[in-house]
């Protein structure tokens, strides 16, 4: 699983940061690519990427501020020009239905694939064999969600030379028993997966919220996630902006990963007002309360690999 953030500043676009959009790579867990926020140019951002505007099949909104949903009709249009052909489904408060259909219909634009709108609420928004998404309420000026990306647990590991004892031989069905499957052999025994696998494997669990005030359903959907994508406008000398806003100082997002136990925090919905010289000082008052924090930066991207957060 990757994170690569496309936008990471607040309210409008500036030199160093670009509006809110992440993206949530799942290839390798054969998902695709999941986007949460569209912010304005988030389609240009793209561009210095290599990820394909066809490859993303969901689309997380949290909230309608326009920093968060500016680019959608351009990235719409652009990933039917490019050639897409999946369906592509949007998440969303209730709202986002009628602004992307009118903002569609306004503009004449013919999309070449199937798109599919579900106005959220709280509560589990999506669930296959792989991955849940729950949703819950945060604290903003306008109703804006979090979402929690949980991972169902992966199959244990395959013991080889426990099969091989047990007379399964080289081939298919050691991925059928690696899969959960029992299998017959050639003199009739049945040898069971359970047997010849190990205990299966916590898969990761991630939380990336929307802009809000400190609130208690922030901590209850970090709640013991391996990686926290939390807002940070502003620093804490300016809280009292924070909270006439509805936003969230460096000092919160860092108290909300405390109290969630979780293992990794990325701040990220920078505002304008903070120069490249100052995120040092970011970083010093978040790590103060909660040491393993990031800072993300347009084009930061991270990997998780053997439950550690890695930047690349």
């Amino acid at each position: 699983m990757e994170l690569f953030f496309l936008g990471t500043g607040a309210g409008m676009p500036s030199k160093q940061r670009n509006t809110s959009s992440l993206i949530l790579n799942l290839s390798a867990e054969q998902a695709g690519y999941w986007m949460f926020d569209c912010g304005e140019a988030t389609q240009h951002q793209l561009l210095r990427t290599s990820i394909k505007p066809r490859k993303i099949n969901k689309i997380f909104i949290t909230h309608l501020h326009g920093d968060h949903i500016f680019g959608l009709p351009g990235f719409l249009g652009s990933r039917s020009f490019l050639g897409g052909e999946e369906e592509l489904v949007i998440y969303g408060p209730v709202g986002i239905r009628e602004w992307i259909l009118t903002s569609l219909r306004v503009t004449k634009t013919h999309l070449t694939y199937p798109l599919k709108i579900e106005e959220i609420e709280e509560g589990v928004i999506f669930e296959d064999d792989q991955f849940i998404v729950r949703t819950q309420e945060l604290q903003h000026v306008i109703q804006c969600y979090g979402f929690r990306i949980e991972q169902k647990p992966l199959p244990g590991k395959l013991l080889v030379e426990k099969a091989f004892e047990s007379g399964v031989p080289k081939g298919p069905m050691l991925k059928r028993l690696k899969d959960g499957e029992d299998v017959e052999l050639d003199d009739g025994r049945i040898v069971y997966s359970d047997d010849v696998t190990g205990e299966p494997q916590s898969g990761f669990t991630v939380a990336v919220l929307g802009d809000t005030q400190y609130c208690s359903s922030a901590v209850e959907l970090a709640n013991e996630a391996d990686i926290l994508v939390h807002e940070a406008t502003f620093d804490n000398e300016t809280g009292d902006l924070a909270k006439d806003y509805g936003h969230s100082t460096i000092g919160d997002a860092a108290r909300t990963a405390e109290e969630a136990n979780v293992k990794a925090l990325i701040a990220n919905h920078i505002s304008a007002r903070f120069m490249p010289a100052d995120i040092a000082n970011l970083q010093e008052q978040g790590s103060t309360i909660f040491p393993n924090i990031h800072i993300a930066e347009d084009f930061s991207h991270f990997e998780w690999v053997n439950e550690q957060l890695i930047k690349k």
